[in-house]
Parts: structure tokens; C-alpha cells; sequence
């Protein structure tokens, strides 16, 4: 991957974005989207994209939410300690013993998720899994009033831990899910702009909000920008790890390139264009079936207005929704390929309704 893309994902990840609190991040996705783009804009929900060609037909929106799983502050103890509320969905036992920053209004503020000592815990209370309201969070403060001198009600909360690099291609960070989708639609848009000459669409990359709280930004997004064809970036589970039932959940394997959906919600035209753009273009890929919904953007999308032809490409990635979730760039970098020549294909000539 080249270093100024490399850095752009370290950004964009590291920086903060729980649900309804993703304007920082977006801030660096408008900086490096627009770069390239001969439009950029924000919506009143936050969702931010970048538009070439905006004239053209038909229009073409390559999306992936900004949005990452957080807490949010919701009480302060008379010792100081805060407890909090999830943002997105938490396996409870994770957050035990990470460290987190509570972002204010004067800034973050380090703390750390705390529980009883295991030495303390009840023969009874070791069985048992903890709950979120079992947590709190410790930030050295000794009453409520000094700990409401740094921290309000509301204040969102995200773990510390940031991107690392690990062997052969392969990183660690939290927010993978989904800064990652925001990443590949911006870097799809620049190799776009390199090819302005072949493009026949209107192209908008799209970052979206409020995706793990209800796909609530790309319903408001897809009904503005009003796409012909769209396609959702996400990540997707990679079943390559101990555990993990393959009968059940499919077989995608982190490393082997982008994985195109296949399924009810999905057009097939699409879906097919994704998969001959790849084997003509020769990036690897895989296909994922769902029989209803895929609990992402493109739910909400293909039902905009009178209806969108949609697509799902997703990223493997594993131990998902958790603070070290892993993907490999190559897997990226073939995603941004696959979106990018699949949008070089769209031409308003093209009838998007299934005929059989």
C-alpha cells in the first residue's frame, strides 16, 4: 500500500467516531476525499461525500460507515466512578480491564474499565459472564464533583487501543469496523480521478453515520444523492479462526480479497458485474450468501425512493467488534480495485431490473 494511503487509514481509524459523535473523522475523510473530488459535502446527520462527475448518469454511490461501537457516560457515583451505556453492540465481557479516553469538551481523558478482583469474585459470580452494568470506569477521581470537572453526562468513550502494524500485511486496530468501508470509498474515488477520461457516471463515496445504531445515515444519504446503482462497503466475518462453525456461517478467509454478497437484498445484476469485473481484472475474490437482510448499509439503501440497485462488497476481517479486530491490506487494496472497475463498467445504457 502506498504510504500516503497507509496514513490515511491510520488516521481515520485512530481518531474517534462513535455513533452520532463521527465529526472528526469525517473531517479527514472530506480533507482526503476531496482531494480528488469535484464536490464535497456534509448533511445535518453528519454524513459526509465526495462527488466526480456529479453531472453524469447514472449516479453511482459507493458508501461504508464511519461509525465505530463506543459507550457513552450516563452516571457519576458519589466516589467518582463513572458508568456508562453501550454504543453499538458489546460483547460485555471484552471491555474488562482495557483502558479507555472519555472524550470532552477539554479534551480526552484516560481511564480504565474496572471490575472486582477475580480474588473477590463469589464462587457464583466466576460462572457467570459479567454485564455492562456490572463495569465501571476509574479515572483516578476521588468524588463526583471531581470527576464532573472533567467529565459531563453524554461524554462518548472509546477504548485507546490504535492502529499496530503485525506481520506479512496483516494490522490490528479497533474501528476496522467500519472506517475501513470510509477508507476504501475515498481511495476508490482516487484512482477514479485517474481515469476521468474512461468515467460515463456520476461517482459519489459516501461515509456514512449512525450505521451501528440503526443504518440511520444511509437512509437519509441514499434518498439525497438519489444513486441509480449503489454499492456498501463493510466488513464481514472471516471464518479462518478456531471454533467457528463453516456449515453455519460460510467460509471467508481473511488474505484471499474482497467478498461479494449474494442474496435477496442484493441485485443481481450487480452482483454479477462485481463478479466478472474480478475475474476479468483478475482480483481475487469470494462470495458470502444471505438470505435476508446483511445488516448493513444496503438494507436501507435499496429501499431509497422508487428502489436502488444495490451490491455488498465486504472485507474479511476478524475478532469483530471487539478493540483488536484484524484485516490485511491486501485485502483492502483489492476491494478499492474491484469498486473502482466496477464503476469504469456503469454506463446509462445499462438496465439494472431483473428480468430472469
Amino acid at each position: 500500500m502506498r504510504e500516503e494511503s497507509f496514513q490515511f487509514l491510520r488516521q481515520i481509524v485512530n481518531t474517534p467516531s462513535p455513533s452520532g459523535y463521527e465529526w472528526k473523522a469525517q473531517a479527514i475523510f472530506r480533507d482526503y476525499a476531496g482531494r480528488y473530488a469535484d464536490e464535497v459535502h456534509t448533511d445535518v446527520l453528519g454524513n459526509a461525500y465526495a462527488a466526480i462527475n456529479p453531472e453524469g448518469y447514472p449516479r453511482v454511490m459507493l458508501s461504508g460507515h464511519v461509525d465505530e461501537i463506543g459507550f457513552v457516560v450516563h452516571y457519576i457515583s458519589d466516589e467518582g466512578f463513572i458508568f456508562f451505556s453501550p454504543v453499538g453492540g458489546h460483547d460485555s465481557i471484552v471491555p474488562v480491564g482495557h483502558r479507555v479516553r472519555i472524550h470532552t469538551k477539554h479534551g480526552p481523558v484516560l481511564g480504565v474499565i474496572g471490575r472486582k478482583a477475580v480474588h473477590l469474585l463469589s464462587d457464583e459470580e466466576r460462572r457467570k459472564k459479567p454485564e455492562l452494568s456490572d463495569l465501571w470506569i476509574d479515572i483516578g477521581a476521588t468524588s463526583k464533583a471531581e470527576a464532573q470537572e472533567q467529565v459531563r453526562l453524554g461524554d462518548p468513550i472509546t477504548y485507546v487501543d490504535e492502529l499496530q502494524t503485525l506481520r506479512s500485511d496483516f494490522v490490528t486496530a479497533r474501528g476496522f469496523d467500519n472506517k475501513m468501508g470510509s477508507f476504501v470509498v475515498a481511495e476508490a474515488l482516487r484512482l477514479l480521478s485517474e481515469h476521468r477520461s474512461e468515467l460515463k457516471c456520476a461517482v459519489y463515496a459516501v461515509s456514512t453515520v449512525q450505521e451501528e445504531v440503526g443504518l440511520r445515515g444511509a437512509r437519509t444519504v441514499a434518498y439525497e444523492v438519489d444513486p441509480q446503482v449503489a454499492i456498501t462497503v463493510d466488513v464481514g466475518h472471516s471464518i479462518d479462526y478456531p471454533g467457528v462453525d463453516k456449515k453455519k456461517h460460510g467460509e471467508q478467509v481473511i488474505s484471499k480479497g474482497p467478498v461479494v454478497c449474494r442474496g435477496s437484498h442484493i441485485n443481481p445484476l450487480v452482483f454479477e458485474m462485481l463478479v466478472n469485473t474480478a475475474e476479468e481484472k483478475q482480483i481475487p475474490y469470494q462470495i458470502e450468501v444471505a438470505g435476508g437482510g446483511t445488516g448493513t448499509d444496503t438494507d436501507v439503501i435499496q429501499l431509497s425512493r422508487s428502489g436502488v440497485a444495490t451490491g455488498l462488497v465486504s472485507v474479511p476481517i476478524r475478532y469483530m467488534h471487539t478493540p483488536c479486530e484484524i484485516l490485511h491490506l491486501g485485502d483492502l487494496e483489492n476491494t478499492v480495485r474491484l469498486l473502482a472497475e466496477f464503476t469504469l463498467k456503469v454506463h446509462a445504457g445499462i438496465n439494472w431490473t431483473p428480468t430472469g
